[in-house]
């Protein structure tokens, strides 16, 4: 299911293979962020144009609208949405966290009032495998409990541990499933929990990959890749790493650097809702008036749709006003930017230079315009 291939000098950044039913897909990799069974703005030309081989989709949403029969009657989110790649889906433990004003919590699962697909939704490992494979995932995540960077020590430690018995139910749900089941590192801002959590899930037999989730949450950057350095260090070489909803570029660059393989993220649609765009020349704002007559391209190197058919100066237009073509071309420019720096990360690594290509990368994702 996953072979690594190559570890470049001085850095723990490897490539591999991640195998699926749909397709081999080369790692490292940044999945497009489909929560709902589609990636907002963009239609399937455009993601398959994009050449991105994975989608992440989410289980809350999807168990809310369109619901778990609709999947058991017409086979599965890939059939449905008409995507021939490749599916992770998220458990729903994201939004244990994101939620926590309108749910509770147990050992036994989450209960979640008032959602906007409906009164009442419950979420237990079983519930949340078995709606996993009604659609179809190719990887999918046991059913975790997230807390915020700000918890307790007392807390995170009760969250991690309630994750690993979720981690067990989830593991014991999948019964026959073709889908990948990954466990998920929890532990908070805490060392030795993350410590105990990486042993502990890997102890257990069973699991074809790790994650390492409740980072993005209210960390600083610093502290982020410490324990996203701590973990993989823990974890088997024999198995994929996902960094779990992280994030900016230079997230994924300083990830990759620690041996992560996978990453999903909103970031490049969001941020394109906003007029943010990521350049090979680093970051800009459409918003801003200095771009009103500037009569150039996006980025020059991009291939995209809004930089060779379009100047600055209609894509700030479109952004001023609120036009949803702006948001399109730039949430497909800004997913073509993060598919290629995966594409030249691979490069890099397999031509063992990626030392040198992060030092350069950093300087300019750090550049504000």
């Amino acid at each position: 299911m996953f072979s690594a291939l190559a570890c470049a000098t001085g850095t723990r950044a490897r490539r591999g293979t991640l195998t699926t039913a749909h397709n081999v897909i080369a790692t490292p990799v940044f999945m497009p962020v489909g929560t709902r069974g589609t990636v907002r703005t963009q239609t399937l030309p455009q993601l398959e144009a994009l050449g991105a081989p994975m989608l992440l989709a989410n289980t809350y949403h999807l168990m809310g609208r369109p619901g778990i029969e609709l999947f058991e009657r017409l086979g599965g989110l890939h059939r449905w949405m008409g995507w021939g790649g490749s599916i992770l889906t998220d458990s729903g433990g994201f939004q244990v966290f994101s939620l926590a004003t309108s749910r509770t919590i147990d050992d036994d699962g989450a209960v979640f009032q008032d959602v906007a697909d409906g009164p009442r939704l419950v979420l237990t490992p079983e519930r949340s495998i078995a709606m996993q494979r009604a659609i179809g995932s190719d990887v999918m995540m046991v059913f975790d409990h997230c807390v915020d960077a700000t918890s307790s020590h007392d807390d995170t430690r009760l969250a991690m541990e309630r994750t690993h018995r979720w981690a067990r139910r989830s593991l014991a749900a999948r019964g026959d499933s073709p889908g990948k089941l990954f466990a998920i590192v929890q532990g908070g801002r805490f060392a030795e929990l993350r410590r105990a959590s990486a042993v502990e899930l890997v102890g257990i037999d069973g699991f074809d990959g790790y994650a390492i989730g409740g980072l993005a949450v209210g960390e600083e950057r610093a502290e982020r890749e410490d324990i996203t350095e701590l973990v993989t260090e823990l974890l088997p070489v024999d198995r994929p790493r996902y960094l779990m909803g992280v994030g900016t570029p230079l997230d994924i660059l300083e990830a990759v650097h620690r041996g992560v393989d996978l990453f999903d993220c909103i970031l490049p649609t969001a941020l394109a809702q906003h007029g943010r765009a990521f350049t090979q020349a680093g970051k800009l704002d459409l918003r801003k008036g200095l771009h009103r007559f500037v009569d150039t391209p996006l980025d020059p190197t991009c291939p995209c749709e809004a930089c060779t058919r379009h100047s600055r100066s209609y894509l700030h237009h479109l952004v001023k006003t609120r036009e949803p073509l702006g948001w399109q071309l730039l949430a497909h420019h800004n997913l073509r930017f993060y598919v290629r720096m995966m594409s030249d990360i691979r490069d890099a690594i397999a031509n063992d230079t990626f030392v040198a290509y992060r030092a350069a990368l950093r300087e300019i994702l750090a550049t504000e315009e």
